[in-house]
């Protein structure tokens, strides 16, 4: 508002008050809303869509404007709380699933990510019940994110696919909480383990500086996001894009596969050997066979005969293998309990190996799940609870007494198909 002092004598002392043009636009914003929302409401749609309110009819692409899609968020926010304070669940979920489309199809991904953090919350929060629809929304607004984020680069861009990553992993949790399916619905899991790979090669095309940011003394997150990429993938039962994945990595170096090698072992063979442990400590040798015999045909350069000989000889100067030790693992497992010393001999013979893997706690955990479930060999006492708890955050390996004959394991391998 502008205020003004006539001087003239007819209209002395007298105040004349203006509107300024933004003033003037800003009413007929407020007036605007009030109409559609009285409107709204004769028609019996008392939940009106907070974000399409904060959009004005004749500027539909007003969300792209940082000040509006602020205000679209924080209304939204406010209607998905005050739902939920009122016990309407479902209409809350319904109310942030179309907003956080709405600001996404406006391309506003930094602010629809807070809108669905708070969505992730309330599924959680209020224990809502996995169904098909609520999942294909979820994979909508996904597919949003990804599409609002086509042709992004730069740290900006992975602070949002890290954010998106983080959302999947809490729709994951929830999926795995409220759902039918164990460890979650396979689809969300395929597209976590999706979106942490793509993370994974947008931050190594970023080069070493930003791989060194990212990187802490918690642990290297190039390799923390492809450990989860192929975690997430397996617990999607999801062999072959596994399999396509490794082919794209590099072949492990005559450092990599010497014996007594003081090196990480390849990444390759590491992702191999993570993916067979979790398929096996969740049941699934199906798919592991699958990965197992996929790699040996489509990326393994050396023969199965090759491998399988160097693998008990001590004289060739080569580490044993990381898709021998797998097909061994396979075979012994599919055998019945008293196999045990012999699983227990694996584990030993392919330690170091093992004790290279990217946090060994997890490796360790998957081998003794797979000990207690295929050969009842219990872990100590103090690891049973943390058993339960999925399979895998903790520490300790399982192992079996006795030990085996090489000639026994040698015999066994020529039997590997």
């Amino acid at each position: 508002l502008v205020v003004h002092r006539v001087n003239s004598n007819e209209y002395q002392n007298q105040i004349v008050i203006t509107m300024s043009a933004a003033a003037a636009r800003r009413r007929k914003q407020l007036m605007a809303r009030k109409k559609q929302q009285e409107e709204a409401a004769v028609a019996g749609k008392n939940a009106l869509d907070p974000v399409s309110a904060a959009t004005p009819k004749n500027e539909p692409e007003a969300l792209a404007e940082e000040a509006t899609a602020y205000e679209a968020l924080q209304l939204a926010q406010s209607q998905v709380r005050k739902k939920v304070h009122a016990g309407e669940y479902a209409e809350a979920v319904e109310l942030a699933c179309s907003a956080s489309l709405t600001i996404l199809q406006q391309g506003r991904v930094s602010v629809a990510s807070q809108l669905m953090t708070l969505l992730a919350s309330v599924l959680r929060e209020t224990h809502t019940e996995e169904t098909p629809d609520l999942v294909e929304k979820l994979k909508g607004l996904h597919e949003a994110q990804e599409k609002a984020m086509e042709g992004k680069t730069g740290p900006e861009a992975l602070r949002l696919n890290r954010l998106e990553r983080d959302w999947l992993r809490r729709c994951v949790q929830w999926s795995s909480e409220l759902g039918t399916t164990r460890f979650g619905n396979l689809e969300l899991q395929k597209l976590l383990a999706q979106q942490s790979w793509k993370l994974s090669k947008q931050l190594a095309a970023e080069g070493d500086e930003a791989i060194a940011a990212a990187s802490s003394e918690e642990g290297d997150e190039l390799m923390e996001l492809k450990t989860d990429a192929v975690t997430h993938m397996a617990l999607a039962e999801q062999p072959l894009t596994i399999l396509e994945w490794l082919k794209t990595l590099p072949a492990p170096t005559a450092a990599e596969t010497k014996a007594g090698h003081t090196c990480l072992p390849a990444e390759r063979d590491a992702l191999l050997t993570r993916s067979v442990l979790c398929f096996c400590a969740i049941e699934n040798l199906r798919d592991a066979t699958t990965l197992v015999r996929g790699y040996l045909d489509q990326v393994e350069e050396r023969g199965a005969k090759e491998l399988t000989t160097s693998y008990t000889s001590k004289d060739d100067g080569k580490a044993p293998s990381h898709v021998i030790f797998c097909s061994m693992l396979l075979r012994v497992c599919e055998k019945d309990p008293r196999t045990g010393p012999l699983f227990s001999w694996l584990l030993r013979s392919f330690k170091r190996e093992l004790d290279g893997l990217y946090k060994v706690p997890i490796i360790q955990s998957y081998t003794t799940k797979i000990g207690k479930i295929y050969f009842n060999i219990q872990p100590p006492p103090s690891m049973v609870n943390m058993l339960e708890n999925m399979m895998g955050m903790m520490s300790g390996a399982g192992g079996g007494a006795g030990g085996i004959n090489p000639a026994m394991m040698q015999a066994m391998m020529q039997n590997m198909s």
